[in-house]
């Protein structure tokens, strides 16, 4: 509870991408920190947010996941309609009440901020600008096409683990050579380097094998550069970042993978695993992009099974923390932004 209240409900969370509201009338519902809320574009093309709650008696309006708006959303209870930018458009049975004004009781706003086609929001009132708070990411990856990249595959894991586990898991790989065989064949665990070590960001890159183009179950990639001019040291690199609190990013050649994290509970997580693709890649049949997919569905996989190990020994009354080694400093570096958030 106490970090829903911290960190859920006044950090910018990532949700989902862009393409997810390609088109005016668009949304799609996302349940988290016990809220429901609505993300669509409007007529004008704007991406906004609102508390899926109607504003005359707190009626869940959207009941569908994903659909799309003609040009007004309307509760199904006593039918109060709102025009897509969140405005009361309709009331029945209102205009003898003294005093009411339709202009009064919007749809309850969520902060939203896009960047590099990634949907992120903020349930804070006030919430710190985006751009000032990811100031270290503005920028960073833009040689890696982000906002044009299209979704390739999604797959969605339910772990019996705390979602701190995961993020601990996912920023060292000091238990690759036991845990991850493919992995290691793939991309050395001691060969990279970090560069944001400080911080809600954190993360860096790794290098590839000498026989290895990418990170795929046959080493080779499986769609064309993310971009055609990605620098010629990035098709040797796949870059891994968590990005506080529920987003990890993972930069290859040849595509790009990110998880979002939702907690559940102290002891389970959903996570949603996305793989992006250079549109041509999609639409090219020489590649394979499930070569990408079960590397990672795979290696992803294993490392639920050991955080799921981990969760069920942090519970045992003898379990006290024994000492990072030096190849987990992002982990402790992550311990420290969490206990100063």
């Amino acid at each position: 509870a106490e970090e829903m209240e911290r960190l859920f409900t006044r950090q910018w969370l990532c949700i989902d991408r862009e393409e997810k509201v390609a088109k005016p009338g668009d949304f799609f519902v996302v349940e988290m920190a016990g809220e429901s809320i609505i993300i669509l574009r409007d007529q004008t093309g704007i991406v906004r947010g609102f508390y899926n709650v109607c504003r005359h008696r707190g009626s869940r309006i959207c009941e569908e996941h994903q659909g799309q708006f003609s040009e007004t959303i309307q509760c199904p209870y006593h039918a109060w309609t709102y025009a897509l930018d969140g405005r009361l458009v309709g009331a029945p049975a209102t205009n003898d009440l003294e005093g009411f004004r339709k202009p009064d009781w919007p749809l309850h706003a969520v902060a939203v901020a896009l960047w590099e086609g990634f949907i992120f929001i903020n349930l804070a009132k006030e919430p710190a600008p985006f751009e000032e708070i990811h100031a270290p990411l503005v920028g960073r990856f833009n040689r890696f096409n982000l906002p044009n990249l299209k979704s390739g595959r999604t797959i969605e894991y339910d772990i019996k683990a705390n979602w701190k586990l995961i993020v601990q898991n996912y920023s060292e790989c000091y238990h690759c050579p036991l845990v991850h065989p493919t992995l290691t064949k793939r991309s050395p665990p001691t060969q990279g380097e970090n560069d944001l070590t400080e911080g809600p960001f954190l993360g860096g890159y790794m290098i590839l094998a000498d026989d290895a183009e990418s990170m795929t179950m046959s080493g080779r990639v499986c769609g064309l550069p993310v971009d055609p001019a990605l620098p010629a040291e990035d098709h040797n690199r796949v870059y891994y970042y968590s990005i506080m609190p529920n987003m990890l990013l993972s930069l290859h050649p040849d595509y790009v993978m990110f998880h979002v994290l939702w907690p559940l509970a102290v002891d389970r997580t959903r996570v949603f695993c996305h793989w992006l693709f250079n549109p041509a890649s999609l639409q090219n049949p020489e590649f394979n992009i499930e070569d990408g997919v079960k590397f990672w569905d795979m290696t992803n996989r294993e490392d639920w099974h050991v955080c799921e190990l981990s969760q069920a020994g942090i519970s045992s009354r003898a379990y006290q923390p024994g000492p990072y080694s030096r190849r987990e400093t992002i982990s402790a570096a992550f311990d420290r932004d969490y206990l100063e958030a």
